[in-house]
């Protein structure tokens, strides 16, 4: 009897322990600075603005540096961490992930899923620009930022399946104000000059009553006469030219995942 009633204990425990449900462990942050870059309050507010605009836009936007590539090159390191810490969302897993290595000094953006889709190659050159003066001056916290930013930019401009690419990139800032005093200070001094000359060249010149008077007589001969039209319909239609399509170039990483992106130095 007693050993009957630990047969059916252990039987009851074996099938509790079969469909309990296990946990996987939670992947890795977004964040992840290893070459210890970025101060605590930094980190913070980086990591807090990676985690919003990836959860809103269901793309994981990732941020990684690294002291060494450990013999890799930048883009198979960059592929290869994204691949094998689970990070994108969905079957495609869609991200971007924007990886530095110091003792290299070089920079690199792998994307996949719909990053492929939103950066495009003119895309990542476009952005590379607004971050590379920020990465090569040590202000690091900046570059992460303004990565971000675009990101975030870049995969809305691509929800409307127009991405950016070349002849649709974002609109530089523009300085209204600043711009708008220089040109008149600048037209200002020009005007001044150009008044100045053309009165010194006037100094002979007296007041007339009479417009005529200020011909000098026999100076006006007629040697030419000719007939011109001076009104003319012109008709014109506009020709429809067709968007520029996508390009984003990609490459198969080590672990057989269709990736784009691209990298330098910094």
């Amino acid at each position: 009897m007693k050993k009957g009633f630990c047969g059916v204990l252990l039987t009851l425990l074996l099938c509790i322990t079969l469909v309990t449900p296990v946990f996987a462990e939670p992947g890795l942050p977004r964040l992840i600075d290893e070459a210890e870059l970025l101060s605590a309050g930094e980190e913070a507010a980086l990591l807090s603005q990676l985690d919003e605009v990836s959860e809103r836009q269901k793309v994981d936007i990732v941020v990684v540096t690294a002291n060494s590539l450990s013999g890799a090159s930048a883009r198979e390191y960059a592929d290869d961490f994204y691949d094998d810490n689970g990070y994108g969302f969905g079957e495609d897993r869609d991200g971007i992930l924007f990886l530095i290595s110091m003792k290299e000094r070089e920079w690199y953006i792998s994307t996949r899923g719909y990053g492929i889709t939103a950066v495009t190659d003119a895309g990542l050159e476009y952005m590379s620009e607004q971050f590379l003066g920020d990465l090569s001056e040590g202000s690091y916290a900046s570059a992460f930022t303004t990565f971000v930013r675009l990101c975030d930019d870049f995969i809305t401009q691509a929800r409307t399946d127009m991405p950016y690419q070349t002849g649709r990139l974002p609109k530089e800032p523009f300085e209204v104000f600043g711009s708008l005093v220089t040109a008149l200070a600048v037209g200002f001094v020009i005007a001044l000059v150009v008044t100045g000359l053309m009165r010194t060249q006037l100094k002979t010149v007296h007041r007339q009553s009479m417009a005529g008077n200020y011909i000098e007589a026999g100076s006006m001969r007629l040697t030419r006469e000719k007939d011109l039209f001076l009104y003319r319909s012109i008709v014109r239609t506009k020709k429809v030219k067709d968007p520029p399509k996508s390009s984003s170039a990609t490459h198969t990483s080590s672990s057989g995942a269709r990736h784009g992106g691209g990298g330098g130095r910094f």
